[in-house]
């Protein structure tokens, strides 16, 4: 299997246990300011040693990684925000409009032909992502605001994703990435725990935060390193879609350790998300064709 399949693969279900994590991180306690300038901080320790893959400082571009850099923090600024507010399959499915938005930016700022495979794949990931996540919100889950953040987000990802592909040209992943996550870290140095926060001291906020900027860290390392190194962002996201599937057996699994009780839901939803499963597994699929038509019209 190409590592342009991979890497997007292996970053959603890292991303699941980053989500689980840092869900439980505000649980504890844990801000949002708190939890976003952790997590640039480690990301940005994370996408140093990419400075190997060599590359360009183009002196007049700065303002290039600068822009994604901003893109990146607002996008998950929202993103904890969203989960601090709401459930993770909850959360985890709306981000995954993120498919069809950077479908259509591809498109158009870009200017890439993409292939019907790929339409079809990016539409299908929505449609299944949907069906996963078809079930009554728990009591006191705040549905309608989880949405909008998470909505936001995905559009401030989304932008993201298409503008790394399309500047890391000129820089080289392995110049692009370190600057932009540098930019990043700076961005959140203004960042100070709210009222509320738990203290520093607070050894369970501590731990699942330190865990959850791990896991997010890699996540991010492992799915912005294959747009820039292999520039298909709409394939790569497509891939990247299946945490939803992900997060639901995880949530099943494995969530009442972590003191997540999602997965209570009716049996009666069962038949719904396994329908969103066979969807998705069918997106990636239609995903992994349509990757393989773009190679052969390059």
């Amino acid at each position: 299997m190409p590592f342009h399949v991979i890497l997007p693969l292996a970053a959603a279900i890292v991303y699941v246990a980053a989500a689980l994590f840092l869900k439980r991180a505000t649980e504890s306690g844990a801000g949002v300011w708190r939890l976003t300038r952790t997590c640039n901080f480690v990301a940005a320790i994370f996408f140093a040693p990419l400075w190997v893959l060599g590359g360009n400082l183009p002196s007049g571009l700065w303002w290039q990684p600068a822009v994604a850099a901003l893109l990146f923090m607002l996008g998950q600024l929202l993103t904890v925000l969203a989960l601090r507010i709401g459930d993770v399959s909850i959360t985890t499915p709306v981000l995954g409009v993120k498919v069809v938005l950077v479908a259509l930016l591809t498109s158009v700022l870009l200017r890439e032909r993409l292939t019907a495979g790929v339409w079809t794949a990016a539409f299908l990931s929505s449609v299944g992502i949907g069906l996963l996540h078809f079930s009554r919100p728990r009591a006191g889950s705040r549905v309608g605001t989880t949405i909008l953040i998470a909505g936001l987000a995905a559009s401030s990802y989304a932008l993201f994703d298409v503008l790394v592909q399309k500047w890391s040209v000129a820089w080289g992943a392995g110049r692009f990435l370190p600057v932009m996550m540098g930019f990043a870290a700076l961005y959140s140095l203004p960042f100070r725990p709210a009222r509320g926060d738990a203290v520093p001291g607070s050894e369970t906020a501590a731990a699942w935060t330190i865990a959850g900027a791990v896991c997010l860290a890699l996540q991010a390392i492992l799915f912005v390193s294959s747009i820039a190194i292999y520039r298909q962002a709409a394939v790569a996201n497509v891939l990247y879609s299946s945490r939803g599937l992900w997060s639901i057996l995880a949530v099943w699994a494995v969530g009442h350790w972590l003191g997540n009780y999602e997965a209570r839901v009716s049996p009666g939803h069962l038949a719904w998300r396994i329908a969103g499963a066979t969807t998705l597994i069918i997106a990636i699929l239609c995903a992994v064709w349509g990757s393989s038509l773009l190679v052969l019209l390059h």
